[in-house]
C-alpha cells in the first residue's frame, strides 16, 4: 500500500485485508498424496465416483461444464474495481443529496446543518477511520454528514461570490479526471521520494490551519480567511499560494488512493474492503472541494 497518504488506507481496516479464501479445487482430480487430511482410500473412492458421474454425462454435458469460464474475482468475493467504483458513486450520491437539502432549505437551518454536518462528518470520518470492520451505513452516514456542510458552505460562498459553487464542482471533477488519466498511464505515481514531500507538506500545511483556525476564534485576525487574506506576498493574498498548495496535496493524495486501491485489488482484499476504498476517496474528494472553493473564494474577493 501506499503507506503516509489517506489515513483510511493507513489504517488496519484495509492494510490488514487479507486474501480472500482461494477457490476451492475438485479433490478427485488430484494424487491422494496432495489432500491433506483424507486416506488414500477416501481419495480413491472419490476418484470413483467422479468418473462414474462422468460416465452419465452425455458430451454434450461435459463439453458445456469444460468450457465454462473460471471463477473471477466477484465471484471468489474478493474486491475488485467494478465493487469500488459502485460503491464510490453511491457515497457521491448520498453526499449530493445532503448537500441538497441544506442548499434548498431556509438560511437559519441551512447555517445550522452545515455545523452539524462538519462536527458529525468529522467524528464519523475517525470512527470509520479507526473501525475493524468497515460499516456501510456509517460510511454513508459520512457522506450525507458532509453533503450538508459542503452544501453549506457552498450556499455561503455562492451567495458571496455568485458561481463559485459550480465553479468548484467542475473543477473538483477536472482535477479528479486529470489525476485518474495520469495515474493510469503510469506517468505519476506514489514513490517514496514524493510520499516523503507530501508527508511533510501536509504536516506543515495542517500546523498553518489550526493557526490560522485559532487566531480567527480568538479575533486576532477578522478576516473572513484569516491569514490566508490578511497577509500579502507581492500583492498576492497568502491564501492563494496555500490554496494552490493544498489542492495538489489533495490531488496527490488521490494519486496514493489509487495505488492502494490498486494493490488491494492485486492482493486479493475481501469484497467489504471496497467500502473502506470508496470512503477514502469520499474523504478525498471533499478536501480537494474545500480547497478549490476557497482558492476560488479568495481570488474573487481580491478582485
Amino acid at each position: 500500500m501506499a503507506l503516509g497518504g489517506n489515513p483510511v488506507f493507513n489504517g488496519k481496516n484495509f492494510r490488514g485485508a487479507k486474501q480472500a479464501p482461494p477457490v476451492p479445487q475438485n479433490p478427485y482430480g488430484q494424487q491422494f498424496n496432495q489432500v491433506p487430511g483424507r486416506a488414500p482410500s477416501q481419495v480413491m473412492d472419490g476418484q470413483a465416483a467422479w468418473s462414474a458421474q462422468q460416465q452419465n454425462m452425455t458430451n454434450e454435458q461435459l463439453q458445456q461444464m469444460y468450457s465454462q469460464p473460471s471463477a473471477g474475482p466477484a465471484d471468489t468475493g474478493r474486491m475488485t474495481y467494478d465493487d469500488v467504483i459502485m460503491k464510490t458513486v453511491a457515497c457521491l450520491v448520498v453526499l449530493v443529496i445532503g448537500a441538497g437539502v441544506t442548499l434548498f432549505v431556509a438560511p437559519g437551518l441551512s447555517n445550522l446543518l452545515m455545523i452539524v454536518g462538519a462536527l458529525g462528518g468529522f467524528v464519523l470520518a475517525l470512527v470509520n477511520t479507526f473501525k475493524k470492520q468497515p460499516s456501510p451505513a456509517l460510511i454513508l452516514a459520512y457522506a450525507g454528514l458532509e453533503g450538508l456542510f459542503l452544501g453549506g458552505l457552498t450556499r455561503v460562498l455562492d451567495g458571496m461570490y455568485p458561481g463559485v459553487g459550480m465553479q468548484a464542482v467542475i473543477g473538483t471533477l477536472a482535477v479528479f479526471g486529470v489525476t485518474l488519466v495520469l495515474f493510469r498511464s503510469g506517468k505519476v505515481r506514489a514513490t517514496p521520494k514524493m510520499v516523503r514531500f507530501f508527508m511533510i507538506a501536509t504536516i506543515g500545511y495542517a500546523v498553518f490551519a489550526l493557526i490560522n483556525l485559532v487566531m480567527m476564534w480568538t479575533g486576532a485576525v477578522q478576516e473572513p480567511f484569516g491569514l490566508r487574506t490578511s497577509v500579502e506576498i507581492f500583492g498576492i493574498p497568502l491564501g492563494v499560494f496555500i490554496g494552490i498548495l493544498a489542492i495538489g496535496l489533495a490531488a496527490f493524495s488521490l494519486i496514493m488512493d489509487f495505488t492502494s486501491i490498486e494493490e488491494g485489488v492485486r492482493a486479493g482484499a475481501p469484497e467489504r474492503y471496497s467500502w473502506v476504498a470508496a470512503f477514502g476517496l469520499t474523504v478525498t474528494l471533499v478536501w480537494l472541494y474545500v480547497e478549490i472553493i476557497r482558492l476560488l473564494a479568495i481570488l474573487r474577493g481580491d478582485d
